[in-house]
């Protein structure tokens, strides 16, 4: 072969080349478009391949008629955790309780804190609150308190409410539970007023009075009770027994003590002419209530006063018969 006849060839196979490249893109064209269907063939390559960054998720919207998820369905907890785990819980043993019954509190939380305690309130029907207390939480997470429903702040029949709050506002939670009403005493009783010629009439509430006496060192009167749990005495006083003056004449307030602690509850109810009556509550566990005046009969109580008659009689006897004399000589 000549040196033209190899050019020409040449040539030749290079213009053959240039027809043969579109035909093979166009090939590939129609292959890499194939791969978009849902051919068996496609899908196999798909799941081959390296997964696409970036790719949004679309949750499904529930059906309107289907219930929320179970953690929205406690509508008395506040501030709805991450988790379905509640932030703090709380329940009641029983769902109703009589005047006297032992109500046991407990929950669970969520978290653990140190030194934080758990801050309880318990409201009467009409809002006012009966009961607040902090709470320690364990370190398994949970937490029990037990308190009386009886007493003076206990008397309204009802629905209660237990709220509670575990550090942040987020951490809240509200149970109820039925109440009966507190019993009262069905109607005034009266007792002698011991070393005294005098009785007084009163009521009591989840309670019963044992004794009272007259301290005239003290110018009180000292009252023992017996209690079933908080309760109310309710107490009238005649003032030819007892009373409490100022400077002027005009009526004072008494100073009450509840087994040695001053009551900062009492409310006089009742001022008359010839009686005054105290509203006292007490304690569960109160033993002794002392009511202190500025004047109390008898001003001597009854062995003071034959002492001190007895002494006197000695006194001039002896005088009488050895001349003793109380006046100094000069």
């Amino acid at each position: 072969m000549n040196k033209k006849t190899g050019g020409l060839l040449l040539i030749a196979i290079m213009f053959g080349s240039m027809g043969a490249i579109p035909a093979f893109a166009a090939t590939n064209s129609t292959s890499t478009n194939s791969t978009s269907t849902n051919s068996p063939a496609a899908t196999n390559n798909t799941a081959n391949s390296s997964p696409v960054v970036n790719t949004t998720h679309v949750m499904p919207t529930p059906p309107a008629n289907l219930p929320p998820p179970a953690y929205m369905l406690n509508s008395t907890t506040t501030g709805v955790p991450s988790t379905s785990q509640l932030a703090v819980t709380v329940a009641t043993d029983k769902q109703s309780y009589n005047d006297g019954d032992k109500v046991t509190i407990s929950g669970t939380t969520r978290d653990y804190m140190a030194d934080t305690p758990l801050t309880l309130i318990v409201r009467n029907p009409v809002g006012n609150v009966v009961k607040v207390d902090q709470v320690q939480v364990g370190t398994d997470k949970t937490y029990s308190t037990t308190l009386t429903a009886t007493g003076l702040l206990w008397q309204a029949a009802g629905t209660y409410t237990v709220s509670v709050q575990y550090g942040s506002p987020d951490r809240s939670a509200k149970t109820t539970f039925a109440f009966t009403g507190s019993a009262v005493s069905a109607g005034p009783s009266t007792i002698q007023v011991d070393g005294t010629s005098y009785s007084i009439t009163y009521t009591i509430t989840n309670g019963k009075v044992l004794d009272i006496k007259a301290n005239p060192q003290s110018k009180s009167l000292v009252v023992t009770i017996q209690t079933t749990g908080d309760g109310l005495l309710t107490i009238t006083m005649p003032r030819a027994l007892i009373d409490a003056k100022k400077s002027d004449g005009t009526d004072d307030q008494f100073v009450v003590l509840n087994d040695g602690q001053q009551n900062g509850q009492v409310n006089e109810t009742q001022n008359t002419a010839n009686q005054r009556t105290l509203a006292i509550p007490f304690k569960n566990g109160t033993q002794q209530i002392e009511i202190v005046g500025t004047f109390v009969i008898p001003e001597f109580g009854p062995v003071a006063a034959l002492v001190l008659t007895v002494a006197i009689i000695s006194i001039v006897a002896i005088s009488r018969k050895t001349g003793l004399r109380f006046s100094p000589r000069y």
